[in-house]
Formats: C-alpha cells, sequence, structure tokens
C-alpha cells in the first residue's frame, strides 16, 4: 500500500485527493493547505487523513510515501526538492517546474535518491490521445506533415503565469507523446491586455528536424468561445481531435494533395505541375471511455509498486518546460527563433 499526501486542496487538488483515496494500491493519508477552510474541507470529504497547514509537515510525516504537488508552478520546485530530499517518491501538477534548470536539479536529485518523479500530463491518459498514437504508429496517416492545435476560452486568468505556461503545457505534452521528431526551435507571438503584465494570447510555433515539419499552438484567454481541436495532417490521411465533442471526438479523413511533375517549362517560366486532390471517405474510431485521472493516479501507484519508471517522467515534463522557456524568450523578443 501506497501512502499518499497531498499539497495543495485548491482547484484541481480536490480531483487528485478523490483519485488517490479510490485507487487501488494507494491510501491518501495526509492534506495540506495553507487556507484553514480548503483544509477544513480536505478533513470534512476524508475524516481519517491528517491535515497540515505547513506543507514541510506533510513532506516529513512518516506515514507519507508519496507527495503529490498540486500548487502554483513556482513553488512546485522546492516542495519537490523537499519531497525527494525526505525521501518522498512525487507527483507534480502540470507544468514540471518554472525553469529548465529546476527541472534538472530534482530530475538528478531523484535518481540520486532511487525515487519517481511523475508529471501530471493527465491528457496522455484519456482515451482520446492514445487513439491518436496508435492511428499514427500504425502509419495510417503516413508522413506527418503539419500539428495545429487550438485551446482558447473566455478565462480564467492566473496571476503568476502567462497564457502559455497556463494552457499550453497540455498541447505540448500531448504533442511530445505523439510525434517521435525532435524539436529543434521555437517562435512565439503574444500580447497583453491587462495591467497585470502576462500575456493573455498567444502563438506559439516550433520547427522540427525532419525539414517542413511544424507545429503550431494557439492559446487565448480572451475568446468569447471554449474550443479544443487539434488537426494532425498526414501524406495519407488527415485527423481532426474535437476534445468538447461528446460523440465523434476523433474523425479521420482520406484526404489529401498529390503534386505531379511534367518535367517541362510553362511559358513564364514556371515549372509545369500536375496536382490532383483525394477526397475519400471520413470515419470515427471508437475511443475507451476512461477517466484520465483515475488511470493516471493508478499508473503511479503500479510504477511505484513495481519499481518502473514512469514514461509521464520528469524528463518528459523537463522537454514541456523547454519549449515553455524558449517560447518566453521569444515573446520577449519580438518573436525571435530560439533553438532548443
Amino acid at each position: 500500500m501506497v501512502n499518499i499526501g497531498v499539497i495543495g486542496y485548491g482547484y484541481w487538488g480536490p480531483n487528485v485527493a478523490r483519485n488517490f483515496h479510490s485507487a487501488s494500491g494507494a491510501k491518501l493519508t495526509a492534506v495540506s493547505d495553507i487556507s484553514e477552510k480548503r483544509l477544513k474541507l480536505a478533513e470534512s470529504h476524508y475524516p481519517f487523513i491528517k491535515g497540515y497547514r505547513n506543507p514541510l509537515d506533510l513532506i516529513r510525516s512518516k506515514d507519507v510515501d508519496a507527495v503529490a504537488v498540486i500548487t502554483p508552478v513556482l513553488s512546485h520546485y522546492e516542495l519537490a526538492k523537499k519531497a525527494l530530499e525526505n525521501g518522498k517518491h512525487v507527483f507534480v501538477e502540470k507544468p514540471f517546474t518554472a525553469t529548465r534548470a529546476q527541472a534538472e536539479k530534482l530530475i538528478d536529485l531523484a535518481a540520486q535518491k532511487g525515487l519517481k518523479i511523475m508529471v501530471d500530463h493527465t491528457f496522455l491518459f484519456t482515451g482520446a490521445v492514445n487513439k491518436i498514437k496508435q492511428v499514427i504508429d500504425s502509419g495510417e496517416m503516413g508522413r506527418i506533415l503539419f500539428y495545429d492545435s487550438v485551446r482558447v476560452n473566455l478565462g480564467l486568468f492566473q496571476h503568476d503565469v502567462n497564457v502559455i505556461w497556463d494552457l499550453a503545457p497540455h498541447d505540448l505534452s500531448i504533442m511530445d507523446f505523439l510525434i517521435k521528431n525532435k524539436p529543434v526551435a521555437v517562435s512565439a507571438h503574444g500580447s497583453v491586455h491587462f495591467q497585470s503584465g502576462l500575456e493573455d494570447i498567444a502563438y506559439v510555433s516550433i520547427e522540427f528536424e525532419n525539414n517542413g515539419f511544424i507545429a503550431h499552438f494557439h492559446v487565448n484567454w480572451l475568446s468569447p468561445v471554449k474550443i479544443r481541436k487539434t488537426l494532425i495532417s498526414g501524406d495519407k490521411k488527415m485527423l481532426v481531435w474535437d476534445d468538447l465533442s461528446s460523440d465523434e471526438k476523433i474523425k479521420i479523413y482520406d484526404r489529401g494533395v498529390e503534386f505531379k511533375s511534367t518535367n517541362g517549362i510553362a511559358k513564364d517560366g514556371i515549372h509545369d505541375l500536375l496536382v490532383s486532390y483525394r477526397s475519400g471517405d471520413m470515419y470515427v474510431p471508437k475511443i475507451d471511455n476512461v477517466e484520465a485521472l483515475r488511470a493516471e493516479v493508478e499508473y503511479f501507484v503500479r510504477c511505484l509498486e513495481k519499481n518502473e519508471e514512469p514514461f509521464n517522467n520528469g524528463r518528459g515534463g523537463l522537454q514541456v518546460v523547454r519549449i515553455l522557456e524558449a517560447a518566453d524568450r521569444s515573446l520577449k523578443n519580438n518573436g525571435r527563433r530560439i533553438m532548443l
């Protein structure tokens, strides 16, 4: 049995606590929150836990084997570091850390201590993302040409991070999970519309080692509608994932463009090309209906029980933070291309 302590019982913490409480092989033993009101709420839901106002008291507790850090990103490093130093495995809300250097230090510390890190990239455990991975890995789509993601809504504004750090980690972790190519450069543009000084609209482009393949992300707190949509195009088939759709989340289209040269030159000096368009069937694949967070926490417990390294470990979190940092640098330099 793995005893779990949860630090942070605000927006996401109750979901994490609920799933660890009900997960096979796990026991929720402690919760910490600096808010007395939130801590009392946790204790009313789980009367058997120990409640702590000071997270360090939870971390030092002998009744805790693993610590879930569900707090603002600026506190992730210190809390995860203290947990590792006290011999606790850590489960950290996305994004992993506030800087690349912090992520690397935590990875090294966990390796020295023989402990596990899992970063809470919940979407990697959804039926939709796993179905998309199956389709891509099978070769059905052919060579991937582009990846385009839109994640927009009205709010919720954050006081400590901009819209890229708030919304993009979801899609960056999904892209890293699905796409085998190595990202090599990042450029980003964004704008600030309120006095917070934090960008509330941003566009991020990522170049990959495979020449010609790019990924593009639009994140926005000011949209009048909520959109969660990803388009992935291959040279054989194309895929659209609408995460807000209730019954047709993924659509796969047998569509594409083919170019053939006649090896001739037209009168205006342009090479003569034959362009043909393929427009075949569309189908909707069956998707497993699973609660992603439940699947994720159960996987975390299994990794601890079997002493196995989770695929969404610190290095996966580091990859996302590297891109977030590069996007920030690009924003501050008018969209300059930043090498990874």
